[in-house]
């Protein structure tokens, strides 16, 4: 011991010391420990120092801590030193580090509460888990759960689930996901759906029993006990639930921040629903029952919602709708009943107000009067020997009454749905065992405790005990077991606080005598606890400060109980007359409820005839009626009862232990308060689990596996081919205490730290070899990289010698040869220097001369001109002088003119404003002037005789002043006149001399304006030469923009391509996502079949009748050879009749299900069939459409020789049905000349005829408008692409000159205008030259010297291109109406030519008018080819492909009616066999025996020849029985495959069919592939598990399903037949239909096949991929726990790798021996490899154990061998190694660095088949064997988990392992005859006939 404790405590060695904060915290020792040491020194995580005080009276050193690589163990036992800190820290570092929820202890499973939600629980976990040994697993529920069901299976033994812990740690939400897996994996025995029932039970009892409490959101307020029954195959078939003490003080009473009963706040929430509106609820904060916790609300539920799901569980279980309204309407009652407000009426009484709206809402729903009701709320009645009195009551005792009135009713509704939820979950089944599900309250101890938490406890002391004898009981067995010695184990037993809680005399005697006495109260009560128990039990102890308390050593602590309002509580009072009221209600459930209760079970009782056991806390016993004075049971003595049935249950069942743990008070996830998990850990019993283990021996190992662990501490010589002595001499070498280890049978038994020292033992040793590695390694490596440097050395030195010396010789040749260079260049350079010198002079000479030549006559040239220019300028200044003149004085005369105009005009206007004057002045007195008229009038009138007279003087006298006021206005006139004219003389002056400033500025403008002029004609020049350039560089640009387009282009056609690729990849997805679907139906279907006919065979099995065999219809076969495929209804409807015949009482529930169930798969296969087909089709057509889409991209250039193509093919199938029409018309009128003139056909003709010609006409002009589209589609696409804006040739065109460039800037801008993109009209020719006049500069303001030439030079040239175009345009307009006149012509003369064809037609015989029309069809055709190869030859060719199409179309037809013709002759001569049979009968039967005589050769034309045979084999009907059984039921596959030829039975079966079709027997066909079909499901259920019988079939029956295609008749399918195959096709019947039974067939065969495949692989894969070492030291064992793989079965043989690929070699030979399609043996390969894939990858997912940097070698390594695999075979290209790419990836992650950023890119890019949950748990799962590995730090995994947030996956952590990828069936036709094929004899096949 000291020399382990010197090797132990050690410099650098870590321990535990205690911590008030964190518990215990690590520390590492500064200097090693000497034994009498008084203290440690040593060094904290965090680096401060400290000196650590050993106790000195023990001496008891610290905790060591374990090594890394035991850290994070799935179990707590497999840890070397157990105790309590290591236990905290494993926890820790599971739950915080790795998430793991789960962990082992020993057989205790350690569920800590994430307060989060998982996804852990989904069915693909519970399909891992199922069938696995516990410790193959990582820690779980599930495998808990898994263990129990095994065992139950294999010991045929019950078992329990017990789960405890506090409220809030998860044990409701444990029961409810055991109880699940359960469901799940077992199922029901009946279509009850028993385990549906079992789930619904949950949410009913968690709305009627949880609540929120300060702790938890759903604590369960009561504890249950489900028993689930199994039959004998161990599948679910009912259920009982047993409750415990449930807390009904919180109906009446919640603390803060707690909730009552669920159900309450459920209807409050639902109260405006309208069924609700009867039970007149609100709000919970209306109600006192549901206000008192001011939490009415739970974050995150939805009470509404959760009062759905609570109906739909009644409704599951058989609670019709009016019992659960009937059960709200209590449960209202209840709310108003805690409304009912009781009032003082003095001291000793009280009264409830009258009209009381609660109370009377209360007494209408539970149906009782209100009178009776108020009445006794507020009065008792007692009774004595021999009167009756009625007492009232105060407030406080009516309060409380009213109070336990509603507990009572609460309990008895309790009770009620859990006895309906026992009917509901029991069956009539025969139980066989059962499993159950324990959810009990854990320990408790609050500031207050009371009778629920007594008893609470009281219960836990109880299994705790249970619990500690059952963990003594197992480790007494395992060492018995491997006959090891070993010593008692002293362990914590608390017998002695049971007897004093439950003893005679006890805490619980002593309760019920005190409630017995009429006085008793707690006070007195508590008196005689302390005068029993104080002085004579250590466990019983009083407070110091209290009277009325006591305190018990429990074994997790001590618990202080106030003794107030336990007798209360004990007792359980009720009201009687209250109780009566209620009895005597109207409302039916609540009197069943109270009459119930008189029949109320004790805990040991049993409910007469139902079954089952509701055994609770408050029941009387039942029994014999007492008498009235004797009281029922106390709460405490059936609580008492209740827990020592339990207690009698769970010994005679194999107990299996759950502790949930709550890791904090807050409820936040994955938060781990130390505290909190120490104290329960002790209060559960983990701890004791741990003290017990490491009394003993708790590190076990195998020999194999210490072997292969420590392997480095051995010596070479150590090594004995017996490992149990090699292991036995290591360990007396290393370990001097013998004491410390015991060998047992097959195990190695360790003391608890022994494992550490032999790890730390190897970790040395490991040290030192990789030390000395190291040195060897560097030292080799450090003398190559010396070599290496030497060499180099040497080779530098010798090639620079080398470089020296040649440079040297280089040098010398070098100045050798530049002398000789430089004298011969030194003689060239003076040569050349000469001559250039003299060319100079005579070029000089020849320069000057010609110049002064030049220069003389340019001067007599340029006198001459200036003569000339002068005599012309002169005479040109001279004529405008005269002009300038001239136009002054013409000038001066308009001047002038318009001078005396002006005047003119202007004395107008005076005198037009004094008239308007007067007007102005006159405009009032016009009214006035008009009645001075009318006065004036009558007064001429008065006066007209005196006006007469005056008459004459006055006209006289007026005509003289006239004259006289003329002259004087004639006069003044010319005064005027002379006066104007005077001023006009002087205006006109001034005028002229205006004009002459003007004229001398008009002239400097002038100048001015030619200066300018000359100044633009240069810069015009100049941007021109600019123009030149940039047009230049536009074409450049346009070069390059057409080459860039032509990228872009490709790159279009590129990523069409890929899109097209991608769509089709995403059709065949769901191609195969249909067929996946239509499979799984089949399967469905299949299993339903099996199902129904194992149920059929069991009710006739066990309904034979006793006396004799029951006759069968004759016609009933027993392989149902009458039978059709699509009979099957009918076979279920006769089998259920029969049934009934022999049953009578049976139930056909379950039959008329399982039809209806058949004939909805039907419907639905046939939808999804036709949804298969349809989405088959819609492939094909987006297949084309996306083809077509391609082709367009070509080019307009394709498009228009396909719209070309096109159009002739409609006209060919235009004038094709008009030419049918014509015949059919003449042919019909042939006998009647209907081709002459005149009559109808030639009417009908001409018709046709006509509208042939017009149909021509609207097809040429729609070519013609297509055409003319497309050419300026083309243009315009190729402009585009260097222009983009149609402004641009607005702008530009001006400035072109080439009548090219005009024409093609016009035609872009007109089709760009015409482009969508440009929504204006499009640019016409006025447009356009409006827009060249506006586009120019302002030439308007240049004189009239020529200027304008530029402008009028471009108008010219554009008229000019418009003309050329115009004309061009015609001429093609005239040449093609030339044309469509000559094609109408000849269209004419073809229809004539047609006609006489017809004519010539209906003269021939019927055969002989088909050949003579194909013949003249070929003959047109080949005259009009001929015709257009001398016209066109690229026409010619387009033709020529057109012709042959149509070539094509006629041989076709023609073939068809060959083979029409040939199958109109076999039914021919079939009927005139049969007509002639008939004959030959009645002519037999008329002719006289001479004649019979008379013909005795006819016999001998009966036998055939060999060469005759058609492939074809005859049978009788009668022997079809024995050919289904001789080919198919009795066949053995093995003899077949190896001796005959593949496919033999295939073959046979078609032969007969073949037969069966040519003598036209529809009956027989039908009868044949049914039987056929039958006989195979048959063979398939009897020898289903034999891979080759299962191969066999599916190789033949698709070679059946090919040979029904392949002979079938349809082209497709002939494609590769011989000629004499082609005449064995199928004849009189289209088996189409059948051809998708057959195929739905091999599905079904296919799905067999995988199945059976599976359950051979599934045992090999994790042994052989995982488990098995192939690389042979890579991989070390870590220390395991007490759940080892081996501990729940026995051992089946190790599996390797070998075992694996020798499997699939065999399947693989199997599958070619049958003949199986090489397509097929693919697929089903694919599947292989999927599997194996994804059952290892699950694994390892699940395997803490598995995921290590050795485990990733061996499985990449594993994964290398099944590829080679592939190579072999051949299989490396259809997809099986991209299956296992998900595995490959997770053996990578577990070997690729994981520290840094780019370790994580890594990963990322990596793993992209792995989901991001896949790569989280295989970090966190990553363990190291080694103390070299490091763990995966937890920030490294947020960062993996941030960086594929991103992700678009699934949240599913494991794969699929039953997926089936969807199978097809390729077509493969066979190319042997079948005239070929011989019947061996071994088939005794003999009564076949070869035809």
């Amino acid at each position: 011991m000291n020399r382990e404790l010197e090797y132990m405590f050690v410099k650098r060695a870590r321990v535990w010391i205690p911590d008030a904060e964190e518990v215990w915290k690590s520390a590492e020792l500064n200097k090693d420990y000497k034994n009498g040491d008084a203290s440690l020194q040593l060094m904290l995580e965090d680096g401060t120092n400290i000196e650590h005080k050993l106790d000195p009276k023990t001496k008891n050193l610290p905790y060591l801590r374990n090594p890394d690589i035991l850290v994070g163990e799935n179990d707590l036992t497999a840890l070397s030193y157990l105790h309590e800190p290591a236990v905290l820290h494993n926890l820790k570092v599971r739950f915080m580090d790795s998430k793991l929820i789960y962990t082992y202890c020993g057989i205790v499973l350690v569920a800590i509460n994430p307060y989060e939600t998982l996804g852990i629980y989904g069915s693909d976990i519970i399909n891992a888990y199922s069938g696995q040994n516990m410790g193959d697993m990582d820690p779980h529920i599930f495998a808990v759960a898994e263990e129990a069901y095994k065992q139950m299976a294999r010991d045929e033994r019950n078992q329990s689930i017990i789960v405890s812990g506090e409220s809030g740690a998860g044990k409701t939400v444990s029961a409810k996901y055991a109880m699940r897996y359960f469901a799940t994996v077992s199922g029901s025995t009946s279509e009850a759906n028993v385990e549906q029932k079992v789930l619904a039970s949950n949410p009913i009892m968690e709305a009627i029993g949880n609540a929120k409490t300060t702790r938890n959101d759903n604590s369960s307020r009561f504890g249950k006990y489900i028993e689930i029954g199994f039959d004998t195959r161990y599948r679910i078939i009912g259920a009982n639930m047993r409750t415990y003490l449930l807390e009904k003080s919180r109906v009446v009473f919640q603390a803060d921040e707690e909730r009552n009963y669920h159900i309450f706040y459920q209807l409050c929430a639902s109260s405006h629903l309208p069924e609700f509106k009867m039970l007149k609820l609100s709000s919970a904060n209306d109600f006192l029952y549901t206000r008192q916790g001011r939490s009415p609300v739970i974050d995150g539920v939805d009470d509404t919602k959760e009062l759905s799901s609570t109906r739909k569980a009644f409704t599951l279980l058989g609670i019709n709708e009016s019992n659960q309204m009937g059960l709200f309407q209590v449960l209202a009652a209840i709310l108003h009943l805690g409304n009912v407000e009781i009032k003082d009426r003095d001291s000793d009484s009280s009264i409830i107000p009258p009209n009381n709206g609660h109370l009377t809402a209360f007494c209408d729903l539970v149906g009782v009067t209100y009178q009776d009701m108020s009445q006794w709320l507020c009065h008792r009645k007692l009774k004595t020997a021999t009167e009756t009195y009625i007492k009232t009551l105060p407030r406080l005792q009516a309060t409380n009454a009213r109070d336990a009135l509603s507990k009572h009713i609460y309990a008895k509704l309790f009770n009620w749905i859990v006895e309906h939820v026992n009917k509901a979950l029991i069956t009539n089944f025969k139980q066989h065992s059962f499993i159950g599900v324990l959810d009990i309250y854990g320990f408790e101890t609050f500031e207050i405790n009371s009778f629920e938490q007594f008893c609470i406890n009281y219960a836990n002391e109880k299994l705790q005990q249970q619990f500690n004898m059952h963990v003594f009981k197992l480790e007494q067995e395992e060492y018995m077991k491997e006959q090891i010695p070993w010593t008692l184990i002293d362990f914590y037993d608390n017998q002695p606080c049971i007897n004093l809680i439950e003893a005679k005399m006890g805490i619980l005697d002593l309760l019920d005598e005190e409630c017995k006495m009429p006085k008793g109260s707690d006070d007195s009560w508590a008196q005689k606890l302390y005068n029993t128990h104080l002085k004579t039990c250590s466990l019983f102890e009083k407070p110091r400060m209290s009277n009325r308390a006591f305190i018990i050593q429990h074994f997790a602590d001590k618990v202080e109980y106030q003794c107030e309002g336990f007798l209360e509580k004990n007792k359980d009072t009720v009201n009687e007359e209250q109780i009566n009221v209620l009895k005597a209600s109207k409302f039916p459930l609540l009197v069943e409820l109270f009459h119930d209760g008189e029949k109320a079970i004790s805990p040991t009782g049993q409910v007469p005839g139902t079954g089952g056991r509701t055994r609770l806390s408050i029941k009387p016993e039942k029994g014999r009626e007492k008498s009235s004075k004797e009281h029922k049971k106390t709460v405490g003595c059936q609580f008492r009862n209740s827990l020592q049935m339990l207690m009698e249950t769970l010994n005679a069942t194999t107990p299996h232990y759950v502790r949930c743990i709550k890791p904090n008070d807050f409820k936040l996830a994955f938060s781990f308060d130390p505290k909190r998990a120490v104290q329960q850990l002790r209060a559960c019993g983990v701890l004791e689990t741990i003290r017990i283990s490491a009394a003993g021996f708790p590190s076990r190992w195998t020999y194999q596996e210490f072997f292969s662990r420590y392997r480095v501490l051995m010596k070479q010589k150590d090594v004995l081919p017996d490992r149990r002595l090699t292991c036995r001499n290591v360990l007396e070498h290393l370990v001097q205490d013998q004491d410390k280890y015991q060998f047992g049978k097959t195990k190695i038994f360790f003391r608890a730290g022994q494992v550490a020292y032999l790890e730390k033992l190897r970790a040395e040793k490991l040290r030192a070899a990789c030390i000395r590695i190291q040195k060897t390694i560097r030292c080799w490596l450090a003398r190559k990289k010396y070599l290496r440097k030497r060499s180099a050395a040497i080779t530098i030195q010798r090639f620079t010698r080398g470089h020296q010396a040649r440079r040297l010789a280089k040098f010398m040749r070098r100045t050798q040869a530049a002398t000789t260079i430089q004298k011969y260049q030194r003689m060239c350079v003076e040569k050349k220097r000469y001559r250039q010198k003299q060319a100079a002079a005579l070029v000089m000479q020849t320069i000057l001369r010609a110049y002064m030549a030049r220069q003389k006559y340019r001067a007599l040239l340029r006198e001459s001109k200036v003569v000339i220019i002068q005599k012309r300028v002169r005479g040109w200044l001279a004529r405008c002088w005269y002009k300038r003149c001239l136009v002054s004085l013409v000038y001066l005369q308009c001047c002038f003119r318009r001078m005396k105009a002006r005047r003119e005009l202007k004395k107008l206007k005076i005198e037009a404003r004094s008239v308007e004057h007067f007007k102005k002045l006159n405009k009032g007195m016009e009214n006035k002037i008009m009645q001075l008229q009318r006065k004036l009038d009558e007064q001429n009138k008065e006066n007209r005789l005196v006006n007469e007279r005056l008459a004459g003087l006055e006209n006289t006298y007026t005509t003289e002043s006239e004259r006289m006021r003329g002259e004087l206005s004639r006069l003044r006139g010319a005064e005027e006149d002379a006066k104007n004219k005077g001023h006009q003389v002087t205006s006109l002056l001034e005028e002229l001399e205006k004009l002459r400033k003007e004229l001398s500025s008009t002239q400097k403008e002038k100048k001015t304006i030619e200066d300018w002029a000359q100044n633009y004609r240069s810069e015009m020049e100049k941007m021109v030469s600019e123009l030149k350039d940039q047009n230049g560089s536009l074409k450049k640009e346009k070069d390059d923009l057409n080459r860039l387009i032509q990228e872009q282009s490709q790159q279009m056609t590129e990523k069409m391509a890929r899109a097209i690729l991608e769509e089709t990849q995403q059709l065949k997805t769901d191609l195969n996502e249909e067929r996946s679907r239509y499979q799984n139906l089949l399967t469905e279907h299949l299993r339903l079949e099996e199902k129904y006919d194992d149920l059929k065979e069991e009710m006739v099995s066990s309904n034979v009748p006793k006396a004799g065999h029951r006759r069968r219809d004759s016609t009933h076969s027993s392989n149902g050879s009458e039978y059709t495929y699509n009979s099957e209804y009918a076979e279920l409807e006769d089998g259920s009749r029969a049934a009934e015949d022999v049953t009578r009482g049976m139930d056909t529930s379950l039959t008329l299900k399982l039809q209806k169930r058949l004939t909805e798969l039907e419907q639905e296969k046939q939808s999804l069939r036709n949804e298969l087909e349809n989405k088959e089709d819609q492939f094909q057509r987006a297949r084309a459409r996306d083809d077509v889409e391609f082709k367009k991209a070509r080019g307009a250039e394709l498009e228009y020789e396909s719209l070309k193509r096109q159009e002739l093919e409609s006209e060919n199938k235009k004038l094709r049905h008009d030419l049918k029409e014509i015949r059919q018309s003449l042919v019909g009128n042939a006998a009647t000349g209907a081709g002459a003139p005149g009559s109808p056909a030639y009417k009908v003709v001409l018709e046709q005829l006509n509208a042939s010609c017009e149909e021509l006409e609207v097809r040429k002009e729609e070519v013609l408008i297509l055409r003319s589209q497309l050419v300026s589609q083309k243009e315009a696409m190729h402009h585009k692409e260097t222009m983009t804006e149609p402004s641009v040739y607005v702008e530009d065109v001006s400035k072109l000159k080439d009548a090219g460039e005009l024409k093609q800037a016009y035609v872009g801008l007109k089709d760009t205008n015409r482009s969508p993109r440009f929504t204006r009209k499009p640019l016409e020719v006025s447009d356009l030259l409006s827009r060249l006049r506006s586009a120019a500069p302002d030439f308007h303001k240049l004189n009239e010297d020529g200027e304008l030439w530029l402008v009028n030079q471009g108008l010219k040239e554009t008229i000019r291109l418009l003309e050329h175009q115009l004309q061009t345009q015609r001429r093609g307009y005239d040449s093609e109406v030339e044309s469509l006149r000559g094609e109408l012509q000849n269209v004419k003369e073809e229809n004539n030519r047609q006609q006489q064809l017809l004519a010539q037609n209906l003269q021939l015989p019927p055969e002989a008018r088909i050949e003579a029309s194909l013949q003249h069809e070929i003959t047109r055709l080949t005259n009009e080819n001929l015709e257009l190869l001398a016209e066109d030859p690229t026409a010619s060719r387009e033709a020529r492909v057109i012709i042959l199409r149509r070539m094509v179309d006629l041989m076709e037809q023609l073939e068809k009616q060959d083979r029409t013709i040939r199958k109109l002759k076999k039914q021919l001569k079939v009927y005139s066999k049969r007509i002639g049979e008939m004959g030959a009968g009645q002519t037999e039967g008329q002719t006289s025996p001479g004649q019979m005589v008379d013909e005795p050769i006819h016999p001998v034309n009966i036998p055939r020849r060999e060469k005759d045979f058609q492939g074809m084999l005859e049978y009788n009907k009668e022997d079809e029985l024995k050919l289904v059984k001789n080919l198919i039921l009795e066949l053995k596959p093995r003899g077949v495959a190896v001796n005959l030829i593949p496919g033999l039975p295939a073959y046979i079966l078609f032969m007969c069919l073949r037969h069966a079709d040519y003598v036209n027997d529809d009956q027989k066909v039908r009868t044949l592939l049914t039987s056929t079909i039958n006989s195979i499901k048959k063979i398939l259920k009897k020898r289903g598990d034999d891979f080759e019988t299962v191969s066999f079939w599916l190789s033949n029956t698709c070679r059946f399903l090919h040979c029904l295609k392949q002979y079938s008749g349809d082209e497709a399918f002939m494609k590769h037949n011989s000629p004499r195959q082609n005449e064995h096709c199928l004849s009189n019947f289209d088996l189409a239909e059948y051809r998708q039974v057959i195929s739905d067939l091999a599905i079904q065969i296919y799905q067999q096949l995988i199945k059976c495949m599976e359950n051979i692989l599934q045992p090999m894969i994790v042994s052989g991929m995982l488990e098995h070492e192939t690389i042979q030291g890579v991989s070390g064992v870590k220390p395991t726990g007490l759940r080892k793989r081996t501990s729940s079965i026995a051992d089946e043989g190790t599996y390797t790798l070998d075992s694996i690929l020798r499997q699939l070699s065999a399947f693989h030979s199997t599958m070619c021996q049958h003949g199986t399609d090489p397509e097929l043996i693919k697929q089903v390969v694919k599947q292989q490899f999927y599997i194996i894939g994804a059952v290892t990858l699950n694994n390892l997912l699940l395997r803490k154990d598995m995921c290590s940097w050795s485990k990733g070698m061996q499985i990449r390594y594993n994964v290398s061998q099944l590829e080679e695999w592939l190579r072999d075979k051949g299989l490396m290209t259809f997809g099986a190694k991209e299956t296992l790419e998900p595995l490959i990836q997770a053996a990578q992650l577990l070997q690729v660095k994981k520290k840094t950023d780019e370790d994580a890119d890594a990963i990322c890019s990596m793993c992209l088949g792995l989901t991001t949950a896949q790569i989280v748990k295989v970090l966190n799962l990553y363990t190291p064997v080694n103390e070299f590995e490091e763990r995966v730090s937890v920030s490294f995994i947020r960062t993996i988990q941030t960086r594929l947030r991103d992700r678009c996956e699934s949240p599913q952590l494991l794969m699929d392992t039953k997926m089936i990828y969807p199978v097809t069936f390729p077509f493969s036709p066979s190319s042997l005859a079948l005239e070929t094929i011989q019947i061996p004899s071994s088939l005794n096949l003999a009564f076949l006939t070869r035809v």
